[in-house]
């Protein structure tokens, strides 16, 4: 059902990107499952570089947030196996490479926030935080992980 809401928003899932470091993509405890953070890797490489505004738009910067969310499903497909498995989004957590006086991070994670409730509706309504910081892994523009409760 997810898999086929996701072909009407013409959206295929990648193959998920390897980590970057020594972690895992997805933890599973119990009825959980926790996505580390996701940055916008595209055809193995990094599809948004830089910080907003200055050298990515707010729009190329939800551009980036829809693609880390992108992924971040892509891990949970890999690991669950089917994405009708997820019960509810419960969180995420968005973090934009940002200059320091740029203050739009919530418009820049609503692209993430938008996408999910257009895959899941009500049940990819949650709870998040967008804050700024002063770099990312890769230089990337933006990096999301996400907790979700699963069946």
């Amino acid at each position: 059902m997810i898999e086929e809401k996701l072909q009407s928003l013409k959206i295929s899932l990648p193959t998920p990107p390897k980590p970057a470091g020594s972690y895992i993509p997805v933890v599973v405890s119990k009825s959980w499952a926790f996505v580390s953070g996701q940055i916008p890797i595209k055809d193995g490489k990094v599809a948004f570089i830089g910080k907003v505004p200055t050298s990515q738009s707010i729009e190329n910067a939800q551009k980036a947030a829809k693609l880390c969310a992108i992924n971040a499903l892509a891990q949970l497909k890999a690991e669950l196996g089917n994405l009708d498995k997820i019960k509810r989004i419960i969180k995420i957590s968005g973090f934009v490479n940002s200059e320091q006086n740029f203050s739009e991070h919530p418009k820049v994670i609503n692209a993430a926030s938008d996408f999910l409730y257009d895959v899941f509706g009500e049940k990819g309504k949650h709870s998040r935080i967008a804050i700024g910081v002063n770099s990312l892994p890769l230089d990337s523009t933006v990096e999301l992980d996400m907790i979700v409760e699963i069946s």
